[in-house]
């Protein structure tokens, strides 16, 4: 694991300096703290900070091949290195370093861009081919490790974090009204997308050519619900095992690490299993990790504590209390560097805190299950609604939305006509491919009340559904209603949310590194051939997942109802012990600088939430949403150094941004 960057002059064909790489290095020296490594090619220059985890001594990048024509540097993992590293050497590739990453620069000069289907694996990578003085950006099928880039005066600048691109003189900062439009509607930025204007995001399974005269985006992967011909044959009992096996190969390969290997134990089935498995493949102790809160609503320490005893784990419990997330949540936003409409990434940057504290480097997590193999309460809200929608005047049928939501403040206790109205929307409109999610999009677009005048008028001719279709390029209206949610949860939520902003970015934040054995691709296409009733089975959630793992697991674990996974607000920001900053950024002066936002509409929410000893759902993401833009706003923009502070503790020497050096420099052929 860990960061990188990049400049290349394509049309000015400058060379780039050392130092040019240095400046953009210095911000994300959290992602790899223990080297640094700078490649100098004439108008091109490539930037590494290192995280070993795989050939401590020799996987310094970059890395080239045999005859230094082709460069790379990537942040992530090829799981499957060594198998590929077999077949390239019996086809006569000689190989430096046992870095997984090498594989690629042998592979591309088989196989081109192509090499990418080749991997399982999460990466995001930078390839310079001197021969056809071509740059090529490629990033993992499901979007794990970040990569973003940006243009200025003819130079196409990349790394893994926005705040790297920024540090560049040449890049001016501003938000993307565009795209905070977006995020108040679908909760994330659309794929491509940032809340930075000019700032792109390179999609999940996407790979950029970059070439003197143009630069094309292509796509190399897509997951496809399309029933197989034949899979009716299959009973349950196959695809429960096909299942499992394929789960365990994932796991196995994501065990490969010289270093030593956790994880994380959320008290419900996905990480569970993720865990047994691990423990059933090691001869050393696990340890697990866990989130408990002080608020029971929150807590889920009981089923934590059975499986971690289950399994006889080297356990670790952080308590994560509202004090704590408030202290915090400025950092984590830094880190994000998105509007969030959740304090729920808070503690899981307090997580990753103390797995580096307690020395991991890497980390196996449950991600991937619910949107794959059927988890979400939404896939089973939409069962529902679709049920009431043949009989739409019914009073009975909206019911089961209280059960199903039952973990939501008051819900269960609003008047029935209430509840319906605020699950109606869209009802009948069967033919709708986003049917699923359209009441999220209807609820969370109530957020954008809060808007300036400014902004809705700026935003008043935006065309947000083409910009969404767009973003869901591959949605196939003939596939099963369940298909198209899973696709449209995985490519919107999973991909632009919970990897990244919940992810990858506050794991690397304490430079560790996760892993997803759900998100193996392998396994990815096969769930999307099991029939949507065993994954989905009338509300029975990941139905042939707990068929997979019934002999492996107690029976508490799988009988138990899924949780989702939430964190506190209200108590966060204004109860006994509240900063100052929330006051500050919440202030109708600090509101009307940055220009965002209504201050009057902002302080009515202020004061609604000040006064409520328990806030709405919609209210609660308005007020997440508005402090954690204010506070983008004030760190990147604004540039006030208050907010650009990052106090989570760096592994190894800390080396200050102004006098960064590499551990050595190359110059390419």
């Amino acid at each position: 694991m860990c960061g990188i960057v990049g400049i290349f002059n394509r049309s000015t064909a400058c060379p780039v300096a050392a130092g040019q790489i240095n400046t953009l290095l210095g911000p994300i020296r959290h992602r790899g703290p223990e080297s640094a490594g700078i490649l100098l090619a004439g108008p091109l220059g490539l930037g590494h900070a290192r995280l070993s985890i795989i050939d401590l001594p020799g996987g310094q990048q970059p890395i080239a091949n045999e005859d230094g024509t082709i460069w790379i540097v990537c942040n992530g993992e090829i799981f499957n290195h060594v198998e590929l590293r077999a077949a390239l050497r019996a086809r006569g590739h000689h190989f430096a370093t046992g870095s997984d990453c090498e594989v690629l620069v042998h592979l591309y000069e088989e196989q081109g861009p192509r090499c990418l289907e080749a991997c399982i694996g999460q990466f995001a990578l930078a390839l310079w081919d001197s021969r056809r003085q071509t740059l090529l950006l490629a990033r993992d099928r499901f979007g794990v490790r970040p990569l973003f880039y940006t243009e200025v005066n003819g130079s196409l600048l990349f790394a893994s974090e926005i705040k790297a691109l920024l540090a560049d003189p040449r890049v001016t900062p501003a938000l993307d009204l565009a795209t905070l439009n977006d995020i108040f509607t679908f909760w994330a930025p659309l794929p491509g997308l940032t809340a930075f204007q000019g700032v792109r995001d390179l999609p999940p399974a996407h790979y950029l050519v970059v070439e003197p005269g143009h630069i094309t985006l292509h796509r190399y992967w897509s997951v496809d619900f399309t029933p197989v011909h034949g899979s009716a044959k299959q009973t349950r009992r196959d695809y429960a095992e096909q299942l499992l096996s394929l789960l365990v190969d994932a796991t196995q390969i994501r065990l490969r690490a010289d270093v030593p290997i956790g994880a994380y134990l959320s008290g419900g089935l996905d990480s569970a299993a993720i865990a047994t498995l691990v423990q059933r493949q090691t001869n050393q102790s696990l340890r697990t990790f866990s989130i408990a809160f002080d608020d029971p609503q929150f807590d889920e320490r009981g089923p934590q504590r059975i499986m971690a005893e289950y399994l006889g784990t080297d356990h670790v419990s952080v308590f994560c209390t509202d004090a704590d997330i408030a202290r915090v949540f400025p950092a984590v936003v830094q880190h994000a560097e998105v509007p969030l409409l959740r304090t729920a990434p808070a503690p899981m940057y307090l997580l990753a805190q103390a797995v580096h504290a307690h020395g991991l480097k890497v980390v196996l997590t449950g991600e991937g299950a619910d949107e794959f193999l059927g988890g979400y309460d939404l896939f089973k809200e939409a069962r529902i609604r679709r049920w009431w929608a043949a009989r739409p005047d019914s009073a009975l049928r909206p019911r089961l939305l209280a059960r199903l939501y039952a973990d939501i403040p008051g819900l269960a206790d609003l008047p029935v006509a209430y509840r319906s109205a605020f699950f109606k929307p869209g009802l009948t409109a069967l033919d709708d491919v986003c049917y699923s999610h359209r009441v999220r999009w209807h609820n969370g677009a109530r957020l954008k009340r809060l808007f300036s005048a400014e902004t809705r008028h700026r935003l008043a001719l935006a065309d947000q559904d083409t910009a969404l279709y767009d973003g869901l390029a591959g949605l196939d209206p003939h596939w099963d209603p369940l298909s198209q949610a899973q696709f449209i949860e995985s490519r919107l939520f999973l991909s632009q949310y919970l990897l990244s902003a919940q992810g990858d970015r506050m794991a690397m934040a304490h430079a560790v590194e996760g892993r997803f054995p759900f998100l193996d691709h392998r396994l990815v296409e096969f769930a999307a051939t099991i029939p949507p009733a065993l994954r989905l089975h009338g509300l029975d959630e990941k139905y042939i997942l707990k068929r997979a793992m019934a002999d492996l697991l107690p029976a508490s674990v799988l009988a138990r109802r899924k949780r989702p996974y939430r964190a506190p607000i209200r108590n966060v920001f204004f109860g006994a012990q509240a900063l100052p900053y929330v006051t500050e950024m919440l202030l109708p002066e600090t509101i009307r600088r940055a220009g965002v936002f209504d201050p009057l509409a902002v302080e009515r929410l202020v004061a609604k939430c000040r006064a409520a000893p328990v806030i709405g759902e919609v209210d609660g993401m308005a007020l997440v949403g508005v402090l954690s833009t204010q506070l983008l706003y004030a760190g990147f923009v604004a540039q006030d150094s208050a907010y650009r502070q990052h106090p989570a503790p760096v592994h190894g020497v800390v080396i200050e941004r102004d006098c960064l050096q590499p551990a050595y420099a190359m110059a390419a052929t």
